[in-house]
């Protein structure tokens, strides 16, 4: 009898042992079982009398950002949420559900009033290719495919000058704001300097092997820069008419050259899809690669964001004015204004062609903003000039804005 009652104390000592084993493996198996994302918090402070003898009520904070449900707190991949623990009551449920909400760090556009089309100029009899403004802000120029050079009068849109002697269509111009010269580059391989105050040519620059596209004066040093189809940006002394630089490297046409007082001086695009620093001293580059409209931090060339929206056509320029209003000019005809902060497009305007034009001539080739900012220049395929300004009784009420800003910012 006696060896027997050891034997059932024995095992109800086991019993006991393992029942607490699987209590304390419970425990653990819950606590290792609460995610690694969810934060206990103390729950409402509760009498003395329950706190000295009854669990503290928690309140569980789940860090991610989708849609929850009850059963589903602290799950990874849910949506950041204060919800009661086990045995809160219902009043509390109710007004826990705190959402997380995370401000857009994209920059809010400016509003801006419309541009509407105030001016068309007609004289020229083939496609406008170019224009530049005069330093005084009181009259333009423009070249055409019918190679001859206007100036006009900035204010009344009346001709004043039809200039000649390039033999084939003039891409580039450019007015220098320290001489009375005028400069003008075109297919004929030909670039030449014009005295204004005597309305010819006094010099030429020679070494293009092809059509001359584009054309920029230095802002601070007498010099010229051309580039064109043979793929090279040329370097002129103004004065002595030589060659100080071919800064090469592009694979394709050099359609556009920035100049600035500073490093980077000089600022090329081709028809490469590429953008390239150069460094005037050393004739040192940074490549950039361009598919879009694009905006790039200067001196540094840091890639800053895309534009928001795509014109999808071929965009022939661009211009920006002191306001923080950029147009773009496309070859459908097509011209968008944007906030320059943001990148939103905030009007979509559409030239119309002249009457007696084919439809497909609804192209844009250049535009530039006269001094103020106030005027817009565009130069266009109907072989007319059309000039723009705001509307000037557009208010934010009449024109509102939709902005959304992009929701993964590391695409643009």
């Amino acid at each position: 009898m006696e060896k027997e009652k050891e034997k059932i104390i024995s095992v109800k000592s086991v019993g006991t042992e393992s029942s607490a084993h699987t209590a304390s493996a419970k425990s653990q198996s819950e606590k290792a079982s609460t995610p690694s994302n969810v934060l206990a918090l103390p729950g409402p402070e509760q009498p003395n009398d329950m706190q000295k003898g009854a669990p503290q009520k928690d309140l569980v904070i789940s860090s991610t950002a989708q849609p929850w449900g009850p059963s589903e707190v602290g799950v990874q991949g849910r949506s950041t949420a204060v919800v009661p623990a086990h045995g809160s009551s219902e009043r509390n449920l109710s007004t826990s559900a705190i959402m997380e909400r995370i401000p857009s760090r994209w920059p809010r556009p400016v509003w801006h009033p419309p541009w509407k089309n105030y001016r068309v100029i007609s004289g020229h009899l083939g496609w406008v290719r170019s224009v530049a403004v005069d330093p005084s802000n009181t009259w333009f120029c423009t070249g055409s495919a019918d190679r001859t050079i206007k100036i006009w009068d900035l204010a009344s849109g009346r001709l004043k000058l039809t200039l000649t002697g390039h033999i084939d269509q003039i891409r580039g111009l450019a007015v220098s704001s320290k001489h009375t010269y005028m400069f003008s580059a075109g297919d004929d391989k030909l670039v030449k300097c014009w005295d204004l105050e005597q309305n010819k040519v006094i010099r030429s620059y020679h070494g293009h092997l092809s059509g001359v596209y584009s054309l920029a004066l230095h802002p601070t040093i007498d010099i010229l820069l051309t580039g064109g189809r043979d793929s090279v940006c040329r370097v002129w002394d103004i004065r002595s008419k030589m060659q100080i630089h071919a800064l090469s490297g592009h694979d394709n046409t050099v359609c556009s050259i920035f100049t600035r007082p500073t490093d980077p001086q000089v600022i090329t695009g081709s028809h490469d899809s590429t953008i390239k620093f150069w460094d005037l001293r050393y004739g040192t580059v940074l490549y950039l690669h361009a598919e879009n409209i694009k905006k790039f931090k200067l001196p540094t060339g840091e890639f800053m964001h895309n534009m928001l929206s795509q014109q999808k056509t071929i965009i022939n320029s661009a211009a920006v004015n002191e306001e923080g209003v950029m147009a773009t000019a496309g070859d459908n005809g097509s011209l968008w204004f944007w906030d320059w902060k943001s990148g939103h497009n905030f009007q979509q305007a559409q030239t119309i062609v002249q009457p007696g034009s084919l439809d497909s001539e609804a192209g844009i080739y250049a535009i530039m903003y006269d001094l103020t900012g106030s005027r817009l220049i565009t130069c266009e395929a109907d072989k007319t000039i059309k000039m723009w300004k705001e509307d000037e009784t557009a208010t934010p009420e009449t024109h509102p804005f939709h902005f959304k800003p992009p929701r993964d910012i590391r695409r643009f």
